[in-house]
């Protein structure tokens, strides 16, 4: 990431905030965060770093993009989290832009699991997965959920909020991983 400047690094967090607190209070990431914050990265990292920086942006964008295509067509996710995720790869560049994808994902749904049990309560939830997992071992098959139960659990993921803080992780470095080369 030595290819990115102050410039850079300070539209990332402004663009990443302003995408989380809509996400927050609206419960949308609006086009106009995210198709300016997706053209200011590549105007950055190109004055930044020049033509690497414009190339590893493209990258990054291409490469994110990408894989939240293929997410959005295997999980309930929506188009504001395909283009969050793909501008942060324009911020990032590919490697990056990974590592925050993959924290997302991890802090994202650590906080899908703290509101399920924030809503249903720790207690109801085990007894629920208690009863179902009696029945997988009396009866050997695992009875679904019916339709209150995946009402209940259908919990809307709030991707924003956990991209922000994935990308203070690792612009901070605060986890830092030395698998990447």
């Amino acid at each position: 990431m030595s290819w990115q400047g102050p410039v850079s690094t300070t539209l990332l967090f402004a663009f990443t905030g302003i995408t989380a607190a809509t996400d927050i209070w609206r419960r949308r990431i609006y086009n106009w965060t995210t198709y300016p914050g997706i053209l200011a990265a590549f105007a950055a990292n190109t004055l930044e770093a020049g033509l690497p920086g414009f190339e590893e942006s493209v990258r990054g964008f291409l490469g994110l993009g990408l894989i939240m295509l293929v997410c959005i067509a295997a999980f309930p996710i929506g188009g504001g989290d395909v283009k969050l995720l793909a501008m942060l790869g324009a911020f990032l560049g590919f490697r990056a832009g990974l590592e925050v994808l993959l924290w997302t994902f991890v802090l994202g749904s650590v906080m899908g699991l703290a509101r399920v049990i924030w809503t249903v309560g720790i207690v109801r939830l085990l007894a629920r997965m208690g009863r179902r997992a009696w029945n997988l071992v009396r009866w050997r098959w695992w009875t679904p959920a019916d339709e209150a139960e995946r009402t209940l659990l259908d919990t809307r993921l709030f991707l924003a909020p956990a991209a922000l803080a994935a990308v203070v992780i690792v612009k901070l470095s605060l986890f830092p991983t030395s698998a990447w080369p």
